[in-house]
């Protein structure tokens, strides 16, 4: 992915990523593996949702139906990592982020599929941007896994945010944009019980950890 690609992303997010969110991912690798096959299964059931929900789209049709296929591709990377280090695939609980930036979206059409879409576009986007952040932290292995997902996550969040603004018409969708993004930067920024990908920073960061984030 292209700086400015990453660039572009970083200016529609509300905030950066918080270094304390960096430390708790580094004290809880197996739980980041984990939890990233989640979102990649989330993220291809989204799609498959939209693609039965709104078939009059041809454009929304295909564009959501070559994301669904790319996000269940990452799954499978993500679990063959987790087989080879020895992390099994067990359950635990949903991040609180995505739910809590869905309960903003409107429930009458075309309002609902527009504020859907926008969602789409704050999940890949800050998915893309914690990909790039984490990175340089982590063992080569995972190094190169994620940021070989930048590309691909960055296209998916343009995407999203194209066909929202189709949808939308003549009609400016940046209104909306701003009420998601408040709602995201709470999300990002307000200190959480459990460790998620998309979770904000936890409440206790072990000093050490802090440490070797600010080095």
């Amino acid at each position: 992915m292209a700086v400015s690609s990453l660039e572009e992303i970083e200016a529609f997010l509300p905030c950066k990523t918080p270094d304390a969110w960096i430390a708790n991912a580094l004290q809880h690798q197996d739980i980041l593996l984990i939890d990233h096959a989640n979102c990649e299964k989330k993220a291809a059931s989204t799609a498959i949702n939209l693609i039965y929900r709104y078939v009059d789209s041809f454009e929304l049709l295909n564009k959501m139906s070559k994301l669904a296929r790319e996000e269940m591709r990452h799954f499978e990377q993500v679990i063959a990592i987790m087989k080879a280090r020895g992390i099994a695939y067990q359950n635990i609980t949903a991040s609180r982020y995505a739910a809590g930036l869905r309960k903003k979206v409107r429930t009458h059409e075309p309002a609902k599929l527009i504020d859907t879409l926008i969602v789409g576009a704050f999940i890949e986007a800050r998915s893309c941007e914690r990909f790039a952040k984490l990175a340089p932290y982590l063992d080569d292995e995972l190094k190169q896994f994620y940021l070989s997902l930048l590309k691909s996550e960055g296209r998916h969040y343009r995407d999203y945010l194209l066909l929202a603004k189709k949808a939308a018409g003549n009609q400016s969708i940046d209104e909306r944009i701003e009420v998601f993004r408040e709602q995201e930067q709470q999300l990002i920024e307000m200190p959480d019980s459990e460790f998620h990908f998309h979770s904000g920073p936890l409440l206790i960061v072990e000093e050490n950890l802090k440490q070797t984030v600010n080095a």
